[in-house]
């Protein structure tokens, strides 16, 4: 079995800025969405922690929290959008409402869901509009502006889910390149509710005050959220970002 020295290919003396070089180039190649596998994208965030926690020689090797997910799995149902009922404030299917209408028999109630509902942004829209992430209603001015499915919109995050896989679950495309919290292109602003981190290997205290969170690996605490997606070139964040494999905004699964 390799020692984490030579999973992340570095020598034993290796300072902190080479570990974290090689940390970032091995977890964006050992990933399945750039051929490699979900044991080998394991192992090189393993092999990182192990030695950022003094790992010595002959030490025991202990596996790195995650979410509970493969890092490419797609078993979650596709269901980030929440359903319109079928008949509101009593009225029918076909408008009539009113007690006494044939309507047939009453629709399914829906299946009550656990996690949290996130409404996110796309950063552009607030540079085409000249909006600002320190305007109050933000959120509001972009709910009234009829913007399409992708630049505004919601997604339900189940347990256990990081914020960017359930946008891709829901059949969106925000930005990525490492998936291990080793770069800054998944970064989103959280403007209104929190999420938590396993680790934060890049993002400067400043930047964690300022709101800003990484999507790959940031898990919702809170039931409600709103987050502004594709903050990657806001100043100080460009240059944590890798270059990826994928044309900017590209999907996972394409």
């Amino acid at each position: 079995m390799d020692s984490p020295f030579e999973t992340l290919g570095i020598d034993p003396d290796a300072d902190e800025d080479e570990l974290v070089d090689a940390y970032r180039r091995r977890v964006k190649s050992a990933h399945p969405d750039h051929g490699g596998s979900a044991e080998e994208f394991q192992a090189v965030r393993t092999a990182y922690e192990a030695i950022r926690a003094g790992y010595e020689p002959g030490d025991e090797l202990e596996p790195v929290e995650t979410d509970g997910r493969r890092p490419a799995d797609e078993g979650a149902s596709r269901n980030g959008q929440h359903d319109v009922g079928t008949a509101r404030n009593g009225e029918t299917g076909d408008g009539t409402g009113g007690a006494g209408s044939d309507t047939g028999p009453d629709p399914e109630p829906e299946p009550e869901r656990r996690g949290a509902r996130v409404e996110f942004l796309d950063y552009d829209v607030l540079t085409d509009r000249g909006w600002s992430l320190a305007d109050d209603d933000l959120f509001e001015k972009a709910a009234e502006s009829g913007l399409d499915g992708d630049a505004y919109g919601e997604v339900f995050v189940e347990p256990r889910t990081n914020l960017l896989k359930a946008a891709e679950d829901a059949g969106h495309s925000w930005p990525f390149a490492c998936r291990g919290g080793a770069c800054a292109n998944c970064a989103v602003a959280v403007v209104e509710g929190d999420v938590k981190m396993p680790s934060n290997h890049i993002l400067s205290e400043e930047m964690l005050e300022q709101g800003v969170r990484l999507s790959c690996i940031s898990l919702p605490v809170t039931d409600d959220l709103q987050v502004v997606y594709n903050i990657e070139h806001l100043p100080g964040l460009d240059e944590l970002r890798l270059p990826p494999q994928h044309a900017r905004k590209m999907s996972a699964g394409d």
